[in-house]
């Protein structure tokens, strides 16, 4: 038996990254403390907060993966959150498709993509957990 990978629904490549993406996504300074970081994670239920500078360009991101290497490795909670959040940052322009995003997304194994305008600065946040309400009216997120 021949098993193919199913896609999602062929208007992906007509759908914009601008579309589905999540404009009202925290940031926060590199300044603050892991501890800070992983409150605002459990507190408002989200996977990511983006590390900005103050004109708002990104300058990593801190997930929840990171919280789990960040305890398993007993970096103390009280360092800045610019020293362990991910830096090697990938990012899709806010006119980009859904299935270049999406690309992206698969190829790097991550679940959160900022998106960014031409000078690099954040726009919104394209995440798993959105697609998934998007695309397939899944709600993910506790009630």
């Amino acid at each position: 038996m021949v098993q193919t990978q199913k896609t999602l629904p062929e208007r992906n490549d007509t759908l914009k990254v601008q579309g589905m993406m999540i404009e009202d996504m925290v940031t926060a300074s590199g300044e603050i403390s892991i501890k800070e970081a992983i409150g605002i994670l459990h507190h408002k239920h989200i996977g990511s907060v983006i590390v900005a500078d103050k004109s708002g360009k990104c300058e990593g991101i801190f997930t929840e993966r990171d919280a789990i290497r960040v305890i398993a490795t007993d970096v103390p909670l009280s360092t800045p959150l610019k020293e362990v959040m991910t830096r090697n940052l990938k990012t899709v322009s806010e006119d980009a498709s859904f299935a270049h995003a999406n690309r992206i997304m698969h190829s790097y194994n991550i679940r959160h993509l900022p998106v960014v305008d031409e000078q690099g600065c954040i726009k919104g946040l394209l995440s798993f957990r959105a697609i998934l309400d998007e695309l397939f009216n899944v709600h993910t997120v506790p009630g």
